[in-house]
């Protein structure tokens, strides 16, 4: 029950699977939880060690999400470092955008954020430690073309980001939300031909700057990450 506990949602391809890496060879045990549990599978044989657990489950049921993170506790312990990286997009003009479409962006990206959340706070008070890191996009800092809902989406997350910093501002367990630009993932595909894909930038870069902001720092108080490409 000492070896450190990472969680990580929307593991099993991108900036999930490039996390997951990187916790992994500092020694965590890494939960993956996603939807597809072969693409979480494909992600845990490329970890460096045998210190995972995979965990299919759909972020935006609280009952799913409720039972996943207890199974977790019953055998890994607390969680001490979480990552809301799991997320959905639409990408059109607000009038083509059908209700399921919409359902999905505000129960994934902001509902998911929220009910996974809440499964680790109470160990992580009790304990006064931890780390929540809020995987957003620059959709959550300014309004884009055919993105209305998904920047709405984000732009809820980054409200419960800011938001949960205030609730624990009196303990030491630290918050922060990422917000990054478009990265070369499978999220795109569908969306962007080949050649729009030539400007996102690379999930493994972006890793290593949240990892860099993850890692304890006692004197230091990060709030946002915000990530470009010039």
């Amino acid at each position: 029950m000492n070896k450190k506990l990472a969680v990580i949602t929307g593991a099993g391809s991108g900036l999930g699977s490039s996390l997951a890496r990187r916790f992994s060879d500092l020694g965590f045990h890494v939960a993956l939880l996603g939807r597809n549990e072969d693409k979480l599978n494909k992600v845990a044989e490329t970890l460096q060690s045998n210190q995972y657990s995979v965990h299919s489950v759909d972020v935006s049921d609280f009952a799913a999400v409720e039972a996943t993170f207890k199974d977790i506790n019953d055998k890994y312990g607390d969680v001490d470092v979480l990552v809301n990286n799991a997320g959905t997009g639409a990408f059109k003009l607000l009038e083509d955008i059908s209700a399921d479409e919409i359902n999905s962006m505000i129960d994934v990206n902001i509902k998911g954020t929220i009910y996974c959340t809440q499964q680790v706070l109470p160990s992580m008070k009790k304990n006064n430690d931890g780390v929540i890191a809020n995987i957003v996009s620059t959709a959550g800092l300014v309004g884009k073309l055919n993105e209305t809902v998904y920047c709405a989406s984000k732009f809820g997350a980054r409200g419960f980001t800011e938001a949960l910093l205030v609730e624990l501002k009196d303990t030491d367990i630290r918050v922060f939300g990422a917000y990054m630009g478009g990265m070369k993932t499978e999220f795109w595909d569908g969306i962007l031909k080949e050649d729009q894909m030539t400007h996102l930038m690379d999930p493994e870069d972006i890793a290593e700057i949240i990892m860099a902001n993850v890692k304890e720092r006692k004197n230091l108080t990060v709030e946002q990450v915000v990530i470009k490409n010039h």
